[in-house]
């Protein structure tokens, strides 16, 4: 894993384009701490920061083609690089490195820009063709690896993280109202928005080229698409056994593929179903030997450590359990946010990162994750809710069946179903919206959407109009209504939460923070393709989640862990930014009356009634945590106090639209 930045149309002089590209990329230190690399010439410049993988001698970058014509930094893996350079080879091309970045500049010169269809691996890739004075910018399928861009005092500036951008064009730092709006509504920006003016994400699946006439061209190469609901039900598997036998076969191809590199591979092990088949599928079909990691809480309704420890014994890893308490969350946060470039509503990012730091400590660089398991084979309360709540809705006076909803949610203390009045008004939220693609998500997202009311007036207006189904809705594909209902729910969930936060904040940005690349192996795109064309009943069987799944892995696994509910990772909120009622030092500094008055960001008079009933220990529902949370990240992205410093009003610029 590494870090990679640049320009298009920058300066003409070296020296200057050295200057600017070594104040980018130090900024990515912690994406690559193994070294620097550099290309300039007049007009463009490309840098990077090594995490060293593969080919650890001679495989630093910027790469070149033979001539010297194609140059490319990249930042990722390419998993199938082997076979591709067998491929390539045969045809009579020389490879000068043992890397799998090589490959993507042969590729190119065999195939254009198509090379990135031939890529299974998790990537963004800057490749400049001198020959033709176009650059081409692009991201794996799924969105695991970032990639933004911007444009700015006549250059187009390009960099794995914002920090970098910022480096040379500090004028972007400024938050957009409408990224705003969105991270409260969908716990984060939908791509190509950020929460910074003028500066985007390049959205998963897509290539970005700019020709030498200036003009670009925006590429979709690969999207989660599934077949019509009509042909879903009719095409079928010869049986469930012969789906669950090709699903094994898949998924090993996947963990061998994920386990190449040259230094050591280790894993996370939550204590569920998928962290611990991929654990289970490395052990007993590689011969790689992988390490075991894993976060424990002090707070019982959050800490997993029984079901680790239950597959630590049956799979006899060598284990490392980092133990986290609350006032550590609270210590870290501000470093987490710094990393995430963006709001979060949930500290469930701060103990990964912790981890990362841990993990890196004990020699690993590389660990594989069970992230995306859930997304592709229909794991999350999300989707059996969304089933119950369409069943309901054809009869929508009943009261047996929204009784079924008492069967999710069991792991938390204080559950939405438990008790019947507050479970019909909670998950009746929304039931008109039924035929719409974005119904499973309504009562996600109107819980999230309350944090909007902390807003203030003043950033409200600026961001202008709000329908955040509606505008969910217009960055969904035609057809999407003749998919099966699931087929719906996964689409939404992969294109909101999955790419935005989970492989963001939760994901990269916390792994990277400790210089740690984290695989997926749940999102090789061809499992992804299989599992997409799977009837929804291979996925959620009455109300049993990932079906097919615990089919295919039911040897590798103890029943205890195998038939195991899904209990998705949590961390404590608001009760990690105080003790004892005291808040942390820096937290009664950015809640401070007259810092949120100079921020503009905020309701003053809301946003301390909120802090006031956090600090006494009041804040328990999802959605005041939610706000909490978010807010305090916001204000972190905006700037510590500075006392006397601003007058009201001053802070972070909000731009009219």
């Amino acid at each position: 894993m590494c870090g990679l930045a640049g320009y298009l149309g920058g300066p003409t002089s070296s020296d200057e384009g050295h200057a600017l590209l070594e104040r980018m990329i130090h900024t990515l230190a912690h994406r690559g701490p193994d070294g620097y690399g550099f290309h300039v010439q007049p007009g463009v410049g490309l840098a990077h920061a090594r995490l060293s993988i593969i080919d650890l001698a001679t495989g630093d970058q910027p790469i070149h083609n033979p001539d010297r014509s194609v140059w490319t930094v990249f930042n990722g893996e390419i998993f199938n690089y082997v076979e591709l350079r067998a491929e390539l080879e045969a045809e009579g091309r020389r490879f000068y490195t043992r890397s799998d970045t090589e490959v993507i500049v042969h590729l190119y010169d065999r195939d254009g820009d198509a090379f990135v269809e031939r890529l299974n691996g998790q990537f963004s890739i800057a490749l400049w063709d001198a020959r033709r004075g176009r650059l081409v910018l692009a991201r794996d399928r799924a969105g695991i690896r970032p990639m933004f861009h911007t444009r700015a005092r006549g250059s187009l500036w390009f960099a794995s993280e914002m920090k970098a951008l910022f480096a040379v064009v500090p004028e972007r730092r400024q938050l957009d109202p409408r990224g705003l709006l969105q991270t409260f509504s969908y716990w984060a920006p939908s791509d190509p928005d950020t929460v910074y003016t003028g500066v985007h994400s390049l959205p998963p699946g897509h290539l970005l080229a700019i020709e030498a006439d200036g003009s670009e061209r925006l590429v979709r190469y690969w999207d989660w698409t599934f077949p019509d609901e009509a042909s879903t039900r009719a095409r079928g598997f010869a049986s469930l056994e012969d789906a669950a036998g090709e699903l094994r076969e898949r998924l090993v191809d996947a963990v061998r593929l994920q386990l190449r590199a040259d230094v050591p591979v280790g894993a996370y092990l939550s204590g569920g179903l998928d962290s611990s088949g991929i654990v289970a599928l490395a052990r007993g079909f590689t011969r790689t030997p992988v390490r075991t990691f894993s976060v424990a809480f002090d707070a019982a309704e959050f800490d997993e450590s029984a079901h680790q420890q239950a597959m630590v014994r049956h799979l006899g890893t060598e284990h490392t359990t980092l133990r986290i308490g609350t006032a550590a969350i609270g210590d870290a946060f501000p470093r987490l946010v710094r990393h995430a470039e963006t709001p979060v509503l949930r500290t469930a990012a701060v103990p990964l990162m912790l981890l990362a730091d841990s993990v890196r400590r004990h020699g690993f660089k590389v660990v594989l994750t069970g992230e995306g398991a859930d997304e592709v084979f229909g794991g999350y309360d999300l989707f059996k809710e969304a089933k119950v709540r369409r069943f309901w809705a054809r009869q929508p006076g009943s009261t047996l069946r929204p009784k079924l909803l008492g069967r999710l949610y069991g792991y938390l203390d204080r559950s939405p179903a438990s008790h019947p009045a507050f479970a019909s008004a909670f998950f009746g939220q929304g039931m008109e919206h039924l035929d719409r693609p974005v119904f499973a998500h309504v009562p996600r997202w109107t819980t999230s959407q309350r944090a909007l009311a902390f807003l203030s007036p003043e950033l409200r207006a600026a961001a202008g109009p709000w329908d955040a189904l509606a505008f969910a809705e217009s960055r969904l594909p035609d057809g999407i209504m003749r998919w099966s209902p699931l087929a719906r729910d996964q689409y939404v969930e992969a294109k909101s939460l999955l790419a935005g936060y989970l492989l963001a904040s939760q994901g990269d940005r916390a792994a990277m923070a400790g210089s740690i690349e984290a695989r997926f192996p749940y999102l090789d795109h061809t499992l992804v393709e299989f599992a997409n064309r799977l009837p929804p009943s291979y996925k959620i069987r009455g109300l049993t989640e990932k079906y097919l799944l615990r089919r295919a892995l039911a040897d590798l696994l103890p029943a205890e862990i195998l038939h195991r509910t899904k209990q998705p990772y949590r961390a404590p909120d608001s009760l990690s930014f105080f003790v004892d009622g005291r808040p942390l030092d820096y937290v009664a500094a950015l809640f401070d009356a007259s810092h949120l008055r100079a921020s503009g960001l905020f309701d003053v008079a809301a946003t301390t009634r909120l802090y006031e009933k956090a600090r006494a220990g009041r804040v328990t529902g999802f959605a005041e945590n939610q706000a909490f949370v978010g807010i305090l990240s916001t204000l972190l992205l905006a700037g510590e106090p500075q006392a006397a410093a601003r007058a009201p009003g001053d802070g972070v610029a909000v731009v009219r639209r």
